[in-house]
């Protein structure tokens, strides 16, 4: 059976969370998305556990959890959690951020009462917590060897393992003695597996791929995802997959174009300069503008730590398919500013009426099926998309990147994304 699992997002008691995040509204927009398995995210947080145990009943058969109301859904939950720490390492503040998975509620508790010791759990959904990581690890760990701790959206420039700001160059020096129970690393919004794959020293990790939504809507929730090929649903089946990086059960990750992230490249946004690594380097990290230090791109981060050349290939490596969320391929082809829109719900929900969910529109759906329910314009952009035949204006500095699908479209001046428009510079313009 096809299982496609988001297994890090957060409840309304995370901060710039929707106050909608609830296990109903999770569950029924996991479904139209298309996902058979999410996390509970949050599970520290006494409040958010107090109503995972009202709104979820454990599925014996699976070690996972069916939502109290609507179990027809067949959505599954996991328990999970994301935590942040810091700490001191070789004379500067490091701060990183894990996601823990868990095989139940009962082992949920033992971690939270190891875990309040070092933080304030009711303060915030993903807790703060005043320890390092390898201690992390071996709290996590001395509960239950069925737990399983991977570092959080690794490349962001903050809160992340490699971040540019307070990270690290390599996982042992974060995790330390504790590396041998790192199995996997969690590429994030902001990097996809090709750019992974050029640290040879990432090869024995696997790659997996969450959302991390802050929302219930089909355009953040499952944006980014883990597909696996499993003979029955499990928490243990699912994290053994992930442990032996086992690509007979583990068969992709859906990610978004990681230049569509907000910090790709390197950039300034208040003068519009938008810099690739080697120009950037080229003006010694400064804006050419205002001579204001550059806020450094995820892409040269990589760069930074990389010793293989972009596009290498390792063998035996899980694959991966770039997608973008539904709505946005709508809203962009409609030339509307706006995803919640009656336009882009009207073709949305039509969509999803007769093919039942939004994966199998962007993965499965034929050309053909599509624009007998939608036009053909619509059609042929999901296609595009699925291919990788679209092109993206890298983002900057807190700026989303530009999402263009038709370069016609471009050339007639037409309005081409709905992202926030700003002029960016380059090189060429400072020559």
């Amino acid at each position: 059976m096809r299982v496609i699992a988001d297994l890090h997002l957060h409840s309304r008691y995370s901060r710039a969370t929707s106050q909608k995040m609830c296990i109903p509204e999770i569950a029924r927009f996991a479904k139209i998305k298309g996902l058979t398995l999410v996390g509970t995210g949050d599970f520290t947080h006494p409040k958010w556990f107090k109503e995972l145990k009202e709104e979820l009943i454990f599925d014996p058969n699976s070690s996972l959890y069916k939502p109290v109301k609507n179990p027809e859904l067949q959505v599954h939950f996991m328990i999970t959690t994301e935590v942040s720490t810091i700490f001191d390492f070789g004379g500067t503040t490091k701060k990183v951020h894990h996601v823990l998975l868990t095989p139940d509620m009962e082992t949920a508790v033992q971690v939270n009462e190891r875990l309040k010791r070092y933080g304030d759990l009711s303060a915030d959904g993903r807790p703060t917590l005043d320890m390092s990581a390898p201690h992390l690890v071996e709290e996590v760990m001395e509960v239950s060897h069925s737990n399983m701790v991977f570092p959080a959206h690794a490349w962001t420039p903050w809160f992340s393992v490699f971040g540019a700001f307070s990270g690290f160059d390599r996982i042992e020096d974060c995790y330390q003695d504790m590396t041998k129970h790192i199995s996997a690393i969690e590429t994030g919004l902001s990097s996809d597996p090709p750019m992974n794959w050029r640290l040879s020293a990432l090869d024995k990790f696997t790659l997996v791929s969450n959302s991390d939504s802050h929302s219930f809507w089909p355009w953040r929730i499952g944006r980014e995802a883990n597909v696996f090929e499993l003979d029955e649903l499990s928490y243990f089946e699912v994290v053994d997959a992930i442990k032996r990086k086992d690509s007979t059960r583990f068969k992709f990750t859906i990610e978004t174009n990681p230049a569509y992230g907000k910090y790709h490249w390197t950039g300034h946004r208040n003068c519009g300069v938008s810099l690739p690594p080697q120009e950037a380097i080229k003006f010694g990290n400064r804006c050419p503008v205002c001579g204001r230090k550059l806020t450094k791109g995820v892409e040269q981060r990589v760069e930074e730590l990389a010793d293989r050349p972009e596009g290498f290939k390792p063998e035996n490596v899980i694959g991966y398919m770039h997608l973008l969320p539904l709505s946005e391929i709508i809203a962009t082809v409609t030339g509307v500013s706006s995803l919640s829109t009656g336009k882009v719900w009207e073709k949305y929900n039509r969509l999803i009426k007769h093919f039942e969910d939004e994966y199998t529109v962007l993965i499965d759906a034929s050309k053909t099926e599509i624009q007998e329910l939608v036009d053909e314009p619509i059609a042929e952009a999901i296609v595009r998309v699925r291919e990788g035949r679209v092109k993206v204006v890298p983002g900057f500095d807190g700026v989303y990147g530009q999402l263009v699908i038709f370069e016609e479209t471009k050339a007639e001046g037409k309005k081409i994304s709905y992202a926030r428009p700003v002029k960016q510079r380059s090189l060429v313009d400072f020559l």
